[in-house]
């Protein structure tokens, strides 16, 4: 979270590099055709939550951070939840009522009732990330909270309401100022372990006073501590045991935001990448059991392509070409950035050489995701923007606080077009977002979207585009593997098209969504072939499956429904 910097010299070469790739592809650009539009519904769907950040003017950095969301089915209705989390009274803030987190049921036709009370999810403490997994395997989705303060476990009961197992679980973590937190399966024994990010060092009487121009300001986290993240092992009895020594994950101080947990390098064990904020990112390669090397300066992700570091926010991957390999899209303060997985343990920096940044620069980007939003048969980006100094607007001719979000669509042949101007109304909406989640809310087989914004009301993204192509979503449960299958790799063939995704439980900018996979297929009304790998090498392979369903796959039973 660069404040106010100033360019290095060596930043012209990047501005000369960045003007040529816009002058090469301006042409496509202006004649590029939206295939996706969004509405904006959210006074229609009943939530009436919004956000606070508990300032009280003093500018704590914890403030910028908050926070992120999650979409999940917390009551296996078939569709699909919507948990928000809450900042809360920082020292100097008082609230007339106490802010809390907000658990929303899906009712169906994007119409949302506001169950935190008789769920018992609504904590107070100051929320940061969120992520979600079936950690007892018994079959309905728990949740996890990184807090400014003690994080929190809550153990879904299956009725409806869930218990705070914290203490017993053994991962509150200390009262530390937390980010983004993934469940993930370590050692593919067949249940979930929990990476948790630590941001920096923080406390009252450390607060860093910060002014741009005059003007109270919130500071870079560089100066600041940076803490080492923590890895929790399960234990299989309810508990968890701290691995991060052993794991080698302590041995480096991060400044972790997003996060997100993949089998990059398609060995059969799950990486884990961290967006750092203002140092460069970490890539932890998995190498069995239970050791984690950082690899991110050797693997090319540590840094953009012109060597430099930005306060990188949020994090997603994806296959946007096609071609096996989960692929990497970075939010920052400044920059986003796209890494092609180039299939030889490297990433390669292509943001510019795609188009993949268009549209993103200077304002500081959070949520983020790959959706095919079209059912085209690729993937295209969402990112959430908003930035983050509020007094910005008072000394910046060119910068405002609120901003509007942007899509970028996947043409097809590696490149994106910028068609937020096109993509409608609910493209047009401005504010300050942070997290951002992805997933087909109303169940018609299109993805929608759902952004937290800092200090206000959320906003539902209804996806409305109009096209005759196909879909199919699936969701996996597993038997030997964890409950939901976190960390398999699931390919969808048709035809002409073969597409690759994985399971994740935490991603984006500190926060959940995608456990239910979702595939456009195009024209195809028949997929010829989905090959589920569970982790731990197990391989499920289904034929002739009709296109426009949901459907579940059972490990070792290969049953649809």
């Amino acid at each position: 979270m660069a404040c106010a910097t100033v360019f290095q010299k060596n930043s012209i070469l990047r501005w000369g590099i960045i003007v040529l790739f816009f002058a090469l592809n301006v042409i496509g650009v202006q004649c590029a055709t939206a295939s996706i539009t969004f509405t904006d519904i959210t006074e229609k769907t009943g939530i009436t939550f919004k956000h606070v950040d508990g300032s009280s003017g003093e500018f704590y950095i914890m403030e910028t951070i908050s926070a992120g969301l999650a979409l999940f089915d917390y009551d296996n209705d078939g569709d699909i939840d919507i948990y928000f989390l809450n900042g809360s009274a920082l020292k100097g803030a008082e609230y007339k009522t106490t802010p809390r987190n907000a658990l929303y049921r899906n009712d169906g036709n994007l119409k949302f009732t506001d169950v935190t009370e008789q769920s018992g999810t609504g904590d107070t403490g100051f929320g940061s990330g969120v992520t979600i997994g079936d950690y007892d395997n018994d079959g309905d989705l728990d949740i996890y909270l990184n807090n400014y303060g003690p994080n929190v476990l809550y153990q879904n009961n299956g009725d409806g309401t869930f218990t705070d197992v914290t203490k017993k679980a053994g991962v509150a973590d200390g009262a530390r100022l937390g980010a983004g937190a993934c469940f993930l399966d370590t050692d593919n024994d067949g249940d979930l372990d929990l990476y948790v990010s630590r941001y920096v060092e923080f406390s009252y009487d450390k607060n860093v006073i910060f002014t741009i121009e005059d003007y109270p300001a919130y500071p870079s986290p560089v100066v600041y501590v940076p803490e080492p993240d923590a890895l929790y092992l399960n234990n299989g009895d309810g508990t968890f045991t701290d691995i991060s020594k052993e794991s080698g994950i302590a041995k480096h101080r991060g400044t972790g935001m997003g996060m997100v947990c993949g089998d990059y390098d398609n060995d059969g064990d799950v990486d884990i990448f961290i967006a750092n904020d203002g140092i460069e990112n970490f890539l932890f390669q998995n190498n069995g059991n239970n050791k984690f090397e950082e690899i991110g300066l050797i693997a090319g992700v540590a840094y953009d392509f012109a060597g430099k570091q930005y306060g990188s926010m949020g994090v997603d991957c994806g296959d946007y070409n096609n071609d096996g390999l989960l692929d990497l899209y970075v939010t920052s303060d400044r920059w986003t950035s796209l890494y092609k997985n180039l299939g030889n343990g490297l990433f390669e920096d292509v943001t510019f050489s795609t188009s993949a940044g268009d549209g993103m620069h200077n304002y500081a980007s959070w949520g983020t995701g790959f959706a095919d939003f079209d059912n085209d048969g690729d993937r295209d980006i969402f990112v959430a923007i908003g930035h983050i100094q509020p007094n910005v607007d008072k000394y910046s001719d060119h910068l405002t606080y609120f901003a509007r979000n942007e899509i970028l669509m996947n043409t097809g042949d590696g490149k994106f077009v910028n068609i937020t101007d096109k993509a409608g109304d609910g493209m047009k909406v401005k504010l300050s977002t942070r997290g951002a989640a992805l997933g087909d809310m109303d169940n018609d087989g299109d993805i929608d979207i759902v952004v937290l914004n800092s200090r206000r009301e959320p906003t539902i993204l209804r996806n409305d585009s109009v096209n005759d192509n196909h879909w199919i979503e699936i969701h996996l449960k597993g038997v030997k593997s964890n409950r939901n299958g976190i960390g398999a790799h699931v390919k969808v063939v048709t035809k002409d098209l073969s597409q690759l995704d994985e399971v994740h439980s935490g991603r984006g900018y500190q926060g959940h969504y995608g456990l239910r996979l979702h595939f456009g297929v195009g024209k195809h009304k028949k997929i010829d072939r989905i090959e589920v790998k569970w982790p731990g090498g197990t391989v499920d392979v289904l034929k002739n499956v009709k296109a426009d369903q949901v459907i579940t796959i059972t490990e070792g039973k290969k049953t649809t429904q």
